[in-house]
């Protein structure tokens, strides 16, 4: 019996994959989509203090190995996921909030609503790389400082931080330095790469109209740099689960992820581009790979990676 069962701060998820904030969770339909797939939770849109209609369209394009999106956080403001969070527990999963409140007032206002709401996991999005004039937080340290210590001294629930991807040793350790001090439930490594421009040549023009066709890049492309910032997190900071996202497309990849440190697995621009078929797809090919390897559990390969002597 193969088993890919995960915890996260004591919520039990039936398999380690589910979906990722962001793509087709905006709607209670689209989060009933969700429930009645096979992903082991429903993870909510990422919500601001008022609704948000985001940027103008078109702005999100796939691409032969992933996608490029400057959404702008376009959701129904975090009153509606609030009640949301209390209709979706009729499918008996656990329900993630994700808040990316546009200021930190904002962020503790939501939060606080949220502590008394039907959903079991926090996720605090500190790293929306698509609201012109807007620096992603988790790229000021400082700013992560005071974030941090205001939203952990006001959250209730089990809580984890998303954050955008880091490219320097020194980055990684000073982010693992300031989440070590708080009391953390989960990390989510990576949201989208931001600022990438894809051109059509054709054209001649970019592909998606805010911010001059920049937008945050997904899918394959990210997938290596998204499992170098598990496994960094998770060599420093062993004992804090880790979701990891980006490129997760296959059963395969899936372990990779796990492999390098992850506890679970999110899935975001394949549920786009393929539709909840995908979350039994990869948790079949998951257990498959498994049985092949002779492994019988998540916790047999977790984070254990081999290096090159």
């Amino acid at each position: 019996m193969i088993d890919i069962t995960a915890e996260i701060s004591g919520v039990k998820l039936e398999t380690c994959v589910f979906n990722a904030a962001g793509p087709k969770d905006a709607t209670l339909k689209e989060l009933e989509v969700i429930a009645k797939s096979a992903s082991s939770a429903i993870t909510m849109k990422s919500c601001t203090l008022e609704p948000r209609k985001g940027n103008p369209e078109p702005r999100y394009c796939d691409l032969p190995e992933g996608s490029i999106n400057s959404s702008g956080l376009p959701n129904l403001g975090y009153k509606e996921y609030v009640r949301f969070s209390s209709l979706l527990k009729k499918y008996h999963k656990p329900v993630v909030a994700s808040v990316s409140g546009l200021k930190l007032a904002d962020n503790v206002k939501i939060i606080k609503v949220f502590n008394n709401s039907e959903a079991d996991l926090i996720e605090l999005n500190l790293s929306c790389p698509n609201v012109p004039g807007k620096p992603q937080v988790c790229y000021d340290f400082e700013q992560s400082e005071e974030v941090l210590d205001a939203i952990t001294d006001v959250c209730k629930k089990p809580l984890g931080v998303k954050l955008a991807p880091y490219f320097d040793f020194a980055h990684f350790e000073q982010m693992a330095g300031i989440l070590r001090k708080r009391k953390l439930a989960f990390i989510t490594c990576i949201n989208s790469i931001g600022n990438a421009l894809v051109i059509d040549p054709d054209k001649e023009s970019a592909v998606i109209k805010p911010k001059g066709g920049f937008g945050g890049l997904g899918g394959k492309y990210v997938k290596y740099t998204a499992l170098a910032n598990v496994r960094k997190f998770h060599e420093l900071l062993p004992h804090v689960p880790i979701i990891g996202c980006g490129g997760i497309y296959s059963g395969k990849d899936a372990f990779e992820f796990i492999l390098a440190g992850a506890t679970a697995v999110q899935l975001g621009t394949v549920f786009i581009q393929e539709g909840p078929s995908c979350f039994g797809r990869i948790q079949k090919e998951l257990k498959d790979y498994l049985k092949k390897k002779g492994y019988e559990t998540l916790e047999d390969f977790r984070g254990k990676l081999k290096t090159l002597d």
